[in-house]
């Protein structure tokens, strides 16, 4: 009986549903020897980066390297807010270079999004258009503004023209990625009307896109605040340049206040952008 009771539950387990195999049969078709080679490649790559990186997480455990670690963190502390009103200004003029590097950044991207999409634009208009995306976006904020700052001079408006070229770059990658993804049959419908092009964009596209348009926008002013707190070291305003003062005296417990004010900061901007992003989205 026992014998009859296990040979039972065998067939029990090793009866598969068609749904199942058919869903085996599926999957293994992913497998393919091209896939196999990519995967080969990917990690080839991975090697060679971590070579070229010169990673070596091994470090962490050394003991010297461990003790320099520990008696350096208490030096950040307790921090001082002596000059937290000169912090704070810093702050607010940090968070206003991201508004308006943010602000100008969408306006550009508007335009170029839509003459980067291949649903909207021939290639010829598409390609053009990427290719400058891709030069504003290679080129870093800090190259930017010190190209600005000898353009300009010192101070916040060198700051605020380098966030603005960087991000229009990105934002306009991202919004073209978005209007290709649309729907054509409010477009196609507009079209059968009649309607010129612009009038195409304009109520067959624009109305589609401005959720994820915003919602991305959003996030790049995020980034932004936190990319002008950097840009102020080398002289394009913000709170940067008391950060880099700090450091370079050795004053870490005021570079510890100088970061918990910027935490706070991007905190609350986090806070109000998902709630505006969970509205609109």
């Amino acid at each position: 009986m026992k014998q009859k009771k296990t040979i039972k539950s065998f067939n029990e387990i090793t009866n598969i549903s068609p749904a199942v195999i058919a869903i085996l049969k599926q999957e293994a078709k992913l497998v393919t020897n091209t896939r196999i080679f990519f995967l080969i490649i990917s990690i080839i790559i991975l090697i060679l980066s971590a070579i070229q990186s010169e990673l070596n997480f091994l470090l962490f455990l050394e003991p010297e390297r461990i003790n320099r670690i520990l008696n350096y963190i208490p030096q950040y502390f307790p921090p001082d807010f002596t000059d937290w009103k000169l912090y704070l200004e810093d702050t607010l003029i940090t968070i206003a270079m991201g508004i308006w590097g943010t602000l100008l950044a969408a306006i550009a991207a508007i335009p170029l999004s839509i003459m980067a999409s291949n649903n909207i634009f021939p290639a010829v208009v598409v390609q053009p258009t990427r290719r400058i995306l891709d030069a504003m976006r290679a080129i870093n904020e800090l190259v930017f503004a010190l190209i600005f700052i000898v353009a300009v001079g010192l101070g916040p408006f060198a700051g605020v023209l380098a966030l603005f070229l960087h991000t229009a770059g990105t934002l306009g990658k991202l919004f073209s990625e978005v209007v290709e993804a649309i729907e054509p049959e409010p477009v196609e419908g507009i079209r059968a009307t009649g309607a010129s092009k612009i009038q195409e964009v304009i109520y067959g596209v624009i109305p589609q896109v401005i959720p994820l348009w915003t919602s991305f926008t959003l996030y790049r002013f995020e980034a932004n605040v936190r990319s002008a707190s950097v840009l102020g070291i080398i002289g394009a305003g913000g709170i940067g340049f008391s950060l880099y003062q700090s450091f370079g005296s050795f004053q870490y417990q005021k570079v510890c206040a100088i970061l918990i004010i910027l935490i706070l900061a991007t905190s609350l901007i986090d806070f109000v952008s998902a709630k505006v992003r969970n509205w609109l989205v």
